[in-house]
């Protein structure tokens, strides 16, 4: 059973006021510090870019991680999230499920990625939760992926799609920080 993370970094953060992929958070990199908690959990690694993708490229450090690019992403997230899973697709071998996370959650760990890809099948959607609120990692078994990629829509990912099935929820309460990073915190700032 392989499982791959997908980590959505392609946006441009305009809350925020810069792609969230470059923004420096406890000494690394947003964006590295996504890609080192997914192949702490997975061996496969994609990330996709969008916004300043070819900056991120050169300035990041995306060792282990496959890089695609999203040429769509201001058209919002569910574009990024199509291109992870087409990528995924394309991979040599068999994927058998996608481990969704955000690059602006620099709370979550291993330790939740590993619990929600423990269930991973073809057939298979989970979801992390915290305190019993559905969030981030999101496992989707590969029999899902058209269905999520035709249900997806602007900066809505897979959420309609999972209302719609049945979904194994992984309590990760205590396991990770579901904060997502939508306006710049004090103390955190971009690189050049």
């Amino acid at each position: 059973m392989t499982t791959a993370a997908v980590v959505l970094a392609a946006g441009g953060g305009r809350r925020y006021g810069m792609p969230k992929a470059l923004v420096e958070y406890e000494g690394s990199l947003l964006v590295e510090r996504a890609v080192r908690t997914a192949r702490a959990a997975c061996d496969v690694v994609l990330v996709v870019l969008g916004a300043r993708a070819v900056d991120v490229w050169r300035t990041a450090d995306l060792t282990g991680a496959t890089v695609l690019a999203n040429a769509d992403w201001e058209s919002g997230m569910a574009s990024s999230l199509r291109t992870g899973l087409d990528g995924l697709r394309a991979f040599p071998g068999t994927v058998d499920a996608a481990l969704v996370t955000l690059v602006d959650m620099p709370g979550l760990t291993p330790g939740a990625l590993a619990a929600v890809a423990a269930h991973a099948a073809p057939d298979v959607l989970a979801t992390a939760t915290y305190e019993g609120v559905r969030g981030h990692p999101v496992l989707l078994g590969r029999d899902h992926w058209a269905g999520v990629a035709e249900s997806a829509t602007g900066d809505e990912g897979a959420r309609r799609y999972l209302a719609a099935h049945d979904v194994v929820e992984v309590d990760c309460t205590g396991l990770a920080d579901p904060v997502d990073l939508d306006v710049p915190p004090p103390g955190v700032a971009s690189t050049p």
